[in-house]
C-alpha cells in the first residue's frame, strides 16, 4: 500500500509541476502577444501596462510555488485587487455610483483579508512539517 501511495504522490507532483509550467508558458505567450499588440499599435495605454503587471504577478506566483512547493495564498488576492482596479480605471465612465462603491468595497474587503492572512502567518507560523 505504501508503494502505491508513494507512486500516487509522485504522479500528482509531476502533474502539478507540469500544470504550473503550462500556466507559466501560457502567461509568457500572453505577455508576448500583448507586447506585440503594443508594437503594432505603436501606442502604450494604461490598460496594456496594467495587463502586463497582472501577467507578471501570475509569473511571480508560479515561480514562488515552484520554488517553495507551497501555494502563496496572498498572491491571487493581489492579482484580484489589480484586476479590479484595472476594471475600475478602464470602465470608469460606464460605472454608476453603486457599482463603483461595490468595487471599492470589494477591494477593501480583499485588502483586509490579506492583512488577516498576513497577521495569521506571523502570529501562528507554519511548522517545518506543515505542508498546507
Amino acid at each position: 500500500m505504501s508503494v502505491l501511495k508513494s507512486a500516487g504522490n509522485r504522479a500528482l507532483g509531476l502533474v502539478e509541476d507540469l500544470g504550473l509550467l503550462l500556466v507559466g508558458l501560457l502567461t509568457v505567450i500572453a505577455m508576448g502577444q500583448e507586447v506585440w499588440t503594443v508594437i503594432l499599435n505603436r501606442y502604450v495605454s494604461l490598460a496594456d501596462l496594467l495587463l502586463l503587471f497582472i501577467y507578471l504577478e501570475v509569473l511571480a506566483m508560479v515561480g514562488l510555488y515552484l520554488k517553495s512547493g507551497r501555494l502563496p495564498v496572498r498572491m491571487p488576492l493581489y492579482i484580484v485587487i489589480v484586476a479590479l482596479a484595472r476594471y475600475m480605471a478602464l470602465d470608469m465612465k460606464n460605472l454608476d455610483t453603486w457599482r463603483m462603491l461595490g468595487l471599492a468595497a470589494a477591494i477593501l474587503v480583499i485588502a483586509l483579508a490579506i492583512l488577516v492572512i498576513r497577521f495569521g502567518h506571523k502570529r501562528f507560523p507554519y511548522g517545518e512539517t506543515d505542508r498546507i
